[in-house]
């Protein structure tokens, strides 16, 4: 190879591209986003409509399945999921892993919109969403008082929001918990009917009274004048005197049937920090901003407005994610610190002081350009970048120790220390670069994930490309050029640990390779005998692919039963934040009654305006694992036996969004039938250990009241369907019937409705009047009545089949793979009626979407390893001595996952994939050495114990780099990392052991007498 030479002669060259790429990474590393996650925009959307007074079943009837027939046309759904509840529907819609998501949400928004005149007409409102981790905020703010109004804080909310909305990188800012104000129509029933008013007749005279048409204009001599109309109402008392009934000289007005005034909504989103009321803003940054600068600028703006408040309303930021990203990246920056350092002491130890600067200087180098590189592919600095640089830096001074010891041994042999630089990085310099390679190949595998913990994890994979991409360009020119300047072999080889590792060379492993040399094959069955039976210890790990996010932090869900009022649930919340109150370490207990709590997290979403849901975010003063643990524990089986509600406690999670851990989807069509299944099935959860907050939303009904409806009488008396509808969804839950825009330019619904305080009784209806189609006023209890019926509190779709899920935790000690697998053994014995069935959800199905087409991936990945093997080599056999170190890895990490009590997470997977590129590294070495030694004559005992003992020192150092470098994270990282660790250190530091035999041993197998292979 000529480029050692090349970089020599030319070193002023080589200096200014190590310069340029140092000068990259430091302009990169300065200026590039930051964050806590990779930013992941996943291809789906969703619609969710607002039908005020509907029971489920006419939300699946009017809304849900119109929308999901014309939704169902766009191509590459993956999955359909629809929800149809009291009063609300929802429909959302996941497209496959490569979808365009601009694309496709722009179908889906067209599919929508082609349906939209399909729906009732009085729906309350149709949100369409477009999913985004932009969405999730990196600050709420709560504005808290004990004695102002809602209204108040409302007003200092808004003047807050534009404030902030405007500092640098703030995508959105959002208010939450704050009712909307309304010009409420409180309609006298008495008045009207002692008038014979109908509701429409009052709706329709509102409605046409505030109508705004342009007159047009009219040309005068040279001037041309607008001419306006009576145009919208211009006050509150304007619309008093809206005249709704004129006749036999007589003049009914809006105020002689109706009260006009100014209120808020009905209740359907309460808020509370530390159980003081509470509204709430949330702001959202910019993609490729940096979190730190977006925090400050909203903070400064904060701090101006704060000192404009009263002393009674205070501001607290309940929630910053900055506060974690800097946690985060200052626990990854100091666990690539600790790595470097443990790196530069094995490497002091072993080969001295000048031999240890001039591999180390490859360290810094080849992070600066891998950030340089990372930063230009579009990524930022968040906990995946960081973590493959983390895998980097004990791979990426392979390269140069192998030159560096290779350096070393040709000074040893009386060369120049400029001939030794050239020609000893030259000889090893092929053998380098395929080893680069077959790493790099066996990280692209991880690039090729589907779904969304694909797109989550590439940015790692894609760090440790660029990163030992860099090292072996460096370690081949700049690390040459060091070592032609300054390596002294003399003082490189007297340190102690070297000649430990000499001795122990010229001794034990002496010794040992002969005897295997000896007997290769009864040493080979043995090694195989060890692997197959590392393999049965395999179940003993337990599989729990998304680990655990261990932030001080959680969510308390709180469910009360079907048909349970706000007030009720309202009332249940406090009762947990009273206990919550008795938590010293508790800084915040954050409450949302009938809404959760606002997307603080990239896999949370919360419910939205459910009357029997409340959730509180808890942060927590500070974390330590066993104490955060204690507390959930305590929580759990303090509010175990709540009887007005289900309480759930809830950690935050790795990975994709999930319902839960465990999820089964009951399939079928008859209601009453998967209710009958989900109670069984809900059963099994229950009777299988390790579940916790089992949910079935079957488990109990609820009663409705449902206006009958007699069609013969509304026929005879010429009433038409919908307006008996329209009157009852009018009189009870309210109806919008227009806008009312102040003299600010602020717009107001008008909402008719009964007085609030008469709101629940029946009789009421008696006193509603309808207009027939002849104009006569007929009383709505003539042509309905009220009659109470069991209901379902919900129905759900999947696909656009009717389903029941069924959804379960998992104890922390428990494994998720173990338990799901218990349970699918219970349900495959079940008698599923005919036309009934049971599909998987969860982790488990995530796992296999996320994997789906990574064992072609693996399998091109091992081909492009072998051909680069096979061209390296020339040779079919030698390629299968190097993939022999294989297998060995897959021992020790075993070995390790066990000893540790870590599950095999996809971390874990990680690691074990980017074993198969790290371990061939040291069979390669070795193999190309003792080929170099058979060309010279050696014949092959000799050629396979000079090489073995040659390369153990660069081997064993390239391991216990390599160990060294993981070690921080593998301690510090918790269970996200600590498992990819453990799997990495403990796979290599066995193959490394048993390569240094079984390599040799499988060599000589496989060469024929006659010398060739």
């Amino acid at each position: 190879m000529r480029l050692p030479h090349l970089a020599i002669e030319n070193h002023p060259f080589t200096l200014t591209v190590v310069a340029l790429l140092c000068a990259l990474g430091a302009a990169s590393f300065l200026t590039m986003p930051r964050s806590e996650d990779p930013s992941v925009q996943p291809a789906g959307a969703s619609v969710f409509v607002i039908y005020p007074g509907a029971t489920p079943m006419d939300v699946e009837e009017l809304i849900i399945d119109p929308l999901e027939e014309a939704i169902n046309e766009i191509e590459d759904i993956l999955r359909m999921n629809g929800t149809a509840d009291d009063g609300i529907g929802a429909v959302s819609v996941e497209f496959s892993s490569g979808s365009d998501p601009d694309e496709k949400y722009s179908d889906f928004v067209q599919k929508v919109n082609r349906v939209r005149n399909q729906l009732p007409e009085d729906i309350g409102s149709m949100e369409l969403f477009e999913w985004s981790i932009a969405d999730v905020s990196i600050l709420q703010i709560a504005l808290v008082s004990a004695t102002d109004s809602y209204w108040r804080l409302q007003q200092e909310a808004e003047n807050l929001k534009r404030k902030i909305e405007k500092a640098p990188g703030v995508r959105r800012v959002e208010m939450h918990a704050v009712p909307q104000r309304q010009v409420r129509i409180a309609i006298k029933l008495e008045k009207m009917a002692a008038f014979r008013i109908s509701l429409q007749q009052l709706m329709g005279a509102i409605q046409g009274a505030n109508q705004n048409i342009p007159g047009g204009y009219v040309d005068i001599d040279t001037k041309r004048f607008n001419v306006q109309t009576s145009g919208s109402f211009a006050s509150l008392d304007a619309m008093k005197e809206t005249i709704i009934h004129a006749g036999n000289g007589k003049i009914v007005r809006l105020e002689d049937v109706a009260d006009l005034f100014f209120a808020y909504e009905d209740d359907r989103y309460l808020a509370r920090v530390n159980g003081v009321p509470a509204v709430f803003l949330t702001v959202q940054q910019k993609e490729d901003t940096n979190i730190f600068n977006v925090v400050r600028g909203v903070k400064a703006g904060v701090d101006e407005f704060r000192d404009e408040l009263p002393a009674s309303i205070s501001i607290e930021y309940v929630f910053d994610q900055s506060i974690s990203v800097a946690g985060r990246l200052n626990s990854f920056f100091g666990n690539l610190l600790q790595g470097l350092a443990l790196v530069g002491l094995v490497m002091l130890l072993a080969v001295g002081f000048r031999a240890a600067a001039i591999v180390i200087m490859v360290i810094p180098f080849s992070i600066l350009a891998g950030i340089g590189f990372i930063d230009l592919s579009g990524y930022g600095l968040q906990q995946m970048t960081i973590a493959g640089l983390v895998i980097a830096l004990g791979l990426l001074v392979d390269n140069a120790i192998v030159i560096t010891e290779n350096i070393a041994r040709f000074m040893r042999l009386g060369y120049s220390r400029i001939e030794a630089a050239a020609q000893g990085a030259s000889q090893v310099g092929w053998a380098i670069v395929s080893a680069t390679l077959t790493t790099v190949l066996a990280f692209f595998p991880m690039m090729m994930m589907g779904n969304v913990t694909g797109d989550f994890i590439r940015s790692m994979p894609l760090t440790v490309i660029y990163t030992l991409t860099a090292s072996l360009f460096l370690s081949l020119t700049f690390t040459p050029y060091l070592s032609s300047l300054f390596l002294n072999v003399e003082k490189s080889s007297v340190t102690l640990i070297r000649r430990w590792m000499n001795r122990f060379v010229e001794t034990c492993y002496r010794r040992t390779l002969r005897r295997v040399l000896a007997r290769p094959a009864f040493f080979l069955i043995l090694a195989a005998i060890v692997f197959l039976s590392s393999l049965a210890l395999f179940p003993l790990i337990g599989v729990s692919f998304f680990p655990k996010a261990e932030k001080p932090q959680f969510m308390i869900n709180i469910n009360t039963p079907s048909g349970t009022n706000l007030a009720e649930t309202d009332r249940v919340t406090r009762e947990v934040e009273q206990v919550l109150g008795e938590y010293e370490n508790v800084r915040y207990a954050v409450a949302n009654v009938g809404h959760g709590n606002p997307r603080i997290y990239y896999n949370v979403v919360p419910k939205r305006d459910r009357s029997t849901h409340a959730q509180i975010f808890v942060q927590l003063e500070e974390f330590e694992l066993k104490e955060f643990y204690d507390i959930l524990q305590h929580l759990r089986a303090r509010f175990a036996d709540l009887p007005d509600a289900k309480i759930e406690i809830k950690e935050f999670e790795q990975g994709p969004h999930l319902q839960a851990p465990i999820a089964i989807r009951l399939l079928g069509d008859n209601l009453e039938v998967l209710e009958k299944i989900s109670h069984d099935v809900e059963d099994m959860f229950l009777a299988t250990d390790g579940t916790i907050n089992v949910d079935n939303p079957l488990s109990t009904s609820k009663t409705d009241l449902i206006v009958k409806i007699d069609r013969e009488k509304a026929g005879l008396l010429g009433v038409p369907l919908v307006e008996i509808d329209r009157a009852v969804r009018a009189g009870i839950s309210g109806l919008t019937v227009s806008r009312y825009r102040d003299q600010e330019g602020e717009e107001f619904n008008i909402v008719v409705r009964l007085p609030l305080q008469e709101k629940t009784r029946l009789d009421d209806l008696a006193r509603i009047y309808i207009t027939a189609m002849t104009g006569a006023p007929v009383p709505l209890n003539s042509v309905a009545s009220v009659e109470f019926v069991a209901t379902p509190q919900q129905i759900d779709h999947f696909n656009m089949q009717r389903t029941v899920i069924i959804t379960a935790d998992v104890r922390a000690s428990y494994s998720v793979d173990s338990v799901t697998r218990q349970i699918i053994s219970r349900l495959e014995k079940y008698n599923f009626p005919k036309g009934y069935r049971y599909s998987i959800g969860g982790e488990l199905e995530s796992r296999q979407e996320s994997f789906s087409g990574l064992l072609q991936a693996i399998i091109v990945a091992l081909i492009g390893i072998f051909a680069v093997l096979v061209l390296q080599f020339k040779s079919y056999s030698q390629p299968l001595i190097v993939f022999s170190t294989i297998p060995l890895a897959g021992i020790g990490s075993v070995l390790a996952l066990l000893l540790t009590g870590n599950s095999f997470s996809f971390t874990a997977f990680v690691g074990l994939t980017s074993l198969i590129g790290i371990v061939v590294n040291n069979a390669i070495i070795l193999v190309d050495y003792a080929n170099q030694l058979r060309a010279d004559g050696r014949d092959v005992d000799a050629a396979l114990q000079e090489a073995g003992e040659t390369r153990l020192i660069p081997i064993v150092l390239t391991t216990a780099t390599t160990v060294g470098g993981l070690l921080p994270l593998t301690l510090i990282g918790g269970s996200l990392f600590a498992p990819m660790g453990w799997t990495i250190i403990g796979g290599l530091s066995v193959s490394t052991c048993l390569t240094l035999l079984v390599a040799p041993a499988l060599y000589k197998l496989l060469t024929k007498s006659d010398g060739h292979y």
